[in-house]
Parts: C-alpha cells; structure tokens; sequence
C-alpha cells in the first residue's frame, strides 16, 4: 500500500516531478522560499526522508547530494488510485461514482488511456458470460 504523501513531501516532489533532473537542497529550497519561510534543514531533512522511504534515490556531487525521483508522479498517482479502489467492498460501484465526479476533461482522458491500454493484447478468453451475455475476457485459471 502507497502512503500518501504529506503537505511538504508533496511540494517538494513536485518540483522533482516537474524539473525532472537531479536537483540540490538549495534549489529545491529557493523554489520553496518564493511560497513560504522555509529552512534550509528542513528541505534537507524531507529529502532525506523521501530518500530513506525510496522516493528519490541520491548521488553525492561534492560536499552535496543531488536527488532525483524512482518513479514518476502518473505512477504515484496511480498508486493512489489503486490502493483507494481495492480498499472498496463493491469496486464496480466505487468506479461508477468515480467516473460521476469526472469532469469532461478527465472523461476524455480515460478515453484515451483506455485506447492506449487496447493497443495490448487482453488476456485469453475464459469464455464466461457477463449478465449482458457478452464475453468476458479474463485470466484463465
């Protein structure tokens, strides 16, 4: 199970997320100082942290260390979403009332994400019929 992260933790993934290079204490700190009052210990300590929880893995680059992401922001997200959808006791419904609160944007972007994923072959047909006496296609067991 992903844990989700903090406020700070957060903040500061984004901005690895976004520069999506190697990065310093002090650069993450100067980004941050343009939002809020933030020490540099701080933003030392929290890269520290998501390091040792296997967040950002790190090189040492002089007297400094330089901290870049293991996976993106789409594989965290989706993460989440996985941990929040297998924690429902009726997953169907919980997609339904996810897919409700979908603005038409979002829709479209499942669209488009379920082509991507239909350019991979399904697993073989076990041959089972759903209510609607379609075929399901599924894992054969």
């Amino acid at each position: 199970m992903v844990r989700q992260l903090g406020e700070l933790e957060n903040d500061i993934m984004t901005r690895v997320w976004q520069w999506n290079r190697p990065v310093t204490v002090r650069e993450v700190l100067v980004d941050l100082q343009s939002e809020r009052d933030i020490a540099y210990t701080t933003v030392m300590t929290v890269l520290d942290k998501l390091y040792r929880k296997g967040w950002l893995r790190r090189e040492q680059a002089g007297r400094a260390y330089r901290y870049e992401p293991v996976s993106s922001r789409e594989a965290y997200t989706a993460a989440l979403m996985n941990d929040a959808w297998a924690t429902s006791d009726n997953p169907a419904a919980a997609l339904v009332h996810f897919f409700g609160l979908m603005s038409p944007e979002q829709r479209e972007a499942l669209r488009d994400a379920l082509r991507v994923t239909a350019l991979f072959p399904a697993p073989p047909d076990t041959g089972t019929r759903d209510e609607t006496g379609e075929t399901r296609q599924g894992r054969t067991r």
